[in-house]
């Protein structure tokens, strides 16, 4: 292989040199320097192993990671310091074409000072740098998804925790786990942890309200005292915590915390969230803002229907290899309902056929309003039989607000013919069945 000359080049350099797999994360190479310092001692004990698991001891790939600013030819260079080492890097980074692979090639050289390397996660004295780096790191994210992804995942590392996570308030009173890092080897839990009941954490929210942080040494303790923390601490597998909580407002928002970081360290551990909190509730209130400037862009303000922007986002994410239903409906006599009633009469009209739709299609359908009286409904992966009968009660929800609606609608097994192709047969039935309303009414115009 082309590769393995280029290799023995970096084997006696005393940087830190390694080489992954851009697409499959895949370790392909590391210098001798850099297999001592993970513990290692030949490059075959790499086979198959990817470059998080072990040279950040994660269980998915960094956050941090910047493959994407890669391009052959340039180096890019960045500082970086590595809890999982506990030493200051100068990094440098590349990618090259290798035996039809993308590789990332990457030299780093130590730049620790001697009294930086010596148990700099459990000393006092570099709490600050150790918070200003990971706020360095976050804010180069392209996005607020990132920069809270890059906090959790660069605390866990430099806390020695086993998981990291962010929880927050759901409207139904529950909590969300909507952010997680875990270290390699640990199993994730974000899945199993979404509207956790809101009894759950009742006493850790009283702690929350006095301005104070949970801090457990061993959940044993609480076994008795506290039935229903326990239990879910112990289906995690988790036996110390430290959790703090999150503020908006002066109003507590959610919590987060290290699972099993080491118990000599809780009280720095507890100092350290306490004071990263601001920026992560700074993070989430900014990423509030931008969710709802989004919201605003993509949605009809007045149903709340998606609107033609947020339509065309979702035909291009259609899977042409499911089953696809289509409802096409123009809101009948609305022109004549605003000139006769008012914009106000005909608003409410318009709200009153939304309200039918949202009855009659479950969740799995997508509302969107594409015109003043055009509203489509789109639903994927749905059965023929089920579609039909959604659209026959919709029809029967118009009887009953004394609304009507033309409609078209189209069921395919699949949309490989292209899900325009789908809409307009829809669209044409839609004239076809309002040009059967008005004949049928002795009406001889189309509104």
């Amino acid at each position: 292989m082309a590769g393995i000359e280029m290799w023995k080049f970096f084997d006696e350099m005393n940087e830190l040199v390694y080489a992954a797999d851009m697409d499959t994360h895949e370790l392909l190479y590391m210098n001798k320097k850099a297999l001592k310092l993970y513990g290692l001692q030949l490059t075959e004990q790499l086979a198959g192993r990817k470059c998080y698991e072990v040279m950040q001891n994660a269980s998915a790939p960094c956050a941090i990671c910047n493959g994407r600013e890669l391009s052959e030819g340039y180096f890019k260079e960045w500082r970086y310091y590595n809890p999982v080492l506990n030493k200051y890097l100068m990094v440098k980074d590349t990618m090259q074409q290798i035996d039809g692979r993308r590789v990332r090639v990457e030299i780093a050289i130590d730049v620790s000072a001697e009294n930086q390397q010596k148990n700099m996660v459990h000393n006092y004295q570099h709490l600050e740098s150790l918070i200003n780096e990971a706020l360095r790191i976050a804010l180069q994210a392209p996005d607020l998804e990132n920069s809270l992804k890059i906090v959790l995942e660069y605390l866990g590392k430099a806390l020695d925790g086993e998981r990291a996570y962010i929880f927050e308030k759901n409207e139904k009173g529950g909590d969300d786990n909507t952010y997680e890092w875990v270290a390699n080897g640990v199993t994730p839990q974000k899945d199993n942890l979404q509207n956790v009941p809101p009894e759950v954490c009742a006493g850790w929210y009283r702690i929350f309200y006095e301005d104070k942080c949970v801090v457990i040494d061993d959940i044993e303790k609480i076994r008795t005292k506290d039935t229903l923390v326990y239990e879910t601490l112990k289906q995690q597998s988790v036996s110390s915590i430290v959790v703090v909580p999150l503020y908006s407002d002066g109003k507590v928002i959610g919590f987060y915390g290290v699972d099993n970081p080491p118990v000599e360290a809780l009280g720095y551990i507890s100092n350290m969230l306490q004071i990263m909190g601001h920026f992560i509730e700074s993070l989430l209130k900014m990423r509030n803002l931008v969710r709802n400037l989004q919201a605003m862009s993509y949605s009809d303000q007045m149903t709340q229907f998606g609107n033609r922007y947020a339509m065309k986002e979702y035909l291009e994410n259609i899977r042409p290899e499911r089953s696809i239903g289509v409802v096409y409906g123009d809101i009948t006599g609305l022109k004549r309902v605003n000139d006769e009633a008012g914009h106000e009469a005909g608003d409410r009209l318009i709200l009153s056929v939304c309200r039918c739709m949202r009855e009659a299609f479950d969740d799995s359908y997508t509302l969107f309003r594409i015109g003043g009286d055009e509203l489509l409904a789109i639903s994927e992966g749905i059965g023929e039989t089920e579609f039909g009968e959604q659209v026959e009660k919709m029809k029967a929800y118009m009887k009953e607000y004394a609304v009507n609606m033309s409609v078209g609608a189209v069921w395919r097994n699949d949309a490989a013919e292209g899900v325009q192709s789908i809409m307009t047969e829809a669209e044409k039935l839609m004239y076809k069945d309002k040009a059967s309303y008005y004949a049928a009414a002795g009406i001889n115009r189309r509104k």
